[in-house]
């Protein structure tokens, strides 16, 4: 067990102002469980990972400030014990009646209602269903999004509250994100995420499967591009670990990182390498983006969503850039989700990699 550790959430009094972005009640500072050493306010980290991304570590502040690390060095024990590491513990889970009974009551959150008046009520009412996505009473108008792994077993709950008229995530006063098994208080409860979505993988083992970041977005782009299977890592460092991607063992698959996480995702194509994992990366979207779009974090549903024609985006990418149009094909989406878009294809190199 890690001695600093970040605050838990307990009010929104445990949120401060960000040094870096001066946002406020996006930061969470550091503490020591030991209660011995009060670190500095501004040792701690953002919320607002894609727009700020500040973080500064207890090791890193300690680094810093080799005095600090001398007098904390003081409360260490003298000798240390080499102990034989622990097995991993195995996960637990929230009872599949439970999830059944929620699941009757999916049409009342705030993002079935925007979603209804982008893709219609028929639509949406499907896409609840096929990602087991529901109503909370945590707060009025909450999403929950049930994480059942591969073996149709529920890790957790996601439960988030959305703006009914943007479909955009509800940050004020506070971020509003918690969990179903914090609510269900099972003492000991041993929490190993998975994707988003995870349970789809078995279905069609022939789709290639396309990973985003947020759960509210894979739903989008299934409606869209139904030829994936989209699953999402509900975060950015949340599941592209070697213990999540091992599902995906044997499948194709293609990333489709936000607007500012290129780069970070791209880092990662290796642990998917290593597993002999068919792997690209799309990020075309860094090319096409207006600035205003990149600082607001766009991602592939954003761009769905945007235009007076639901597959408008596509047709603007193959038109700016008609290298799209070989992402078309290689990718095997359907000629009529993008409209049977007529370019020329230049032969360049194609922005997947």
């Amino acid at each position: 067990m890690y001695r600093f550790k970040l605050e838990p959430y307990k009010n929104i009094a445990s949120k401060h102002t960000c040094p870096q972005c001066k946002k406020r009640k996006v930061f969470t500072r550091y503490i020591d469980t030991q209660e011995q050493v009060t670190l500095p306010e501004y040792v701690g980290r953002c919320d607002r990972e894609d727009k700020c991304g500040y973080h500064l570590s207890p090791k890193e502040y300690f680094e810093r400030n080799p005095n600090a690390h001398k007098a904390l060095q003081e409360y260490a024990p003298t000798r240390t014990i080499s102990r034989m590491p622990e097995p991993p513990k195995p996960p637990n889970f929230v009872s599949s009646d439970l999830v059944a009974r929620t699941l009757i009551r999916h049409q009342g959150h705030n993002l079935f209602k925007f979603l209804c008046s982008q893709i219609g009520s028929a639509a949406t009412d499907k896409l609840m269903g096929k990602y087991r996505v529901t109503t909370s009473t945590h707060w009025e108008g909450a999403t929950l999004f049930w994480q059942m792994d591969i073996k149709d077993k529920a890790r957790t709950g996601k439960i988030m509250l959305y703006n009914p008229e943007t479909g955009r995530r509800v940050k004020e006063p506070h971020n509003h994100i918690h969990w179903a098994h914090k609510l269900l208080r099972q003492e000991d409860f041993n929490l190993r995420q998975c994707f988003f979505g995870e349970h789809l993988l078995p279905t069609d083992r022939s789709k290639t499967v396309a990973i985003v970041e947020s759960e509210k977005t894979a739903i989008i782009a299934s409606h869209y591009i139904p030829s994936f299977t989209w699953i999402a890592t509900g975060g950015k460092n949340t599941c592209l670990k070697s213990d999540n991607i091992e599902v995906l063992k044997d499948r194709k698959v293609v990333l489709f990182p936000d607007l500012g996480a290129t780069e970070y995702w791209s880092s990662k194509m290796h642990l998917f390498t290593d597993q002999g994992i068919d792997i690209k990366l799309f990020d075309e979207l860094e090319n096409f983006a207006t600035e205003e779009q990149k600082r607001e974090g766009y991602d592939i549903a954003d761009f769905l969503l945007d235009g007076n024609s639901p597959h408008s985006v596509l047709r603007q990418i193959m038109a700016k850039n008609p290298a799209f149009g070989e992402l078309v094909t290689a990718l095997d989406l359907e000629p009529t989700k993008v409209e049977q878009a007529r370019v020329v294809i230049p032969q360049k190199r194609m922005k997947i990699r």
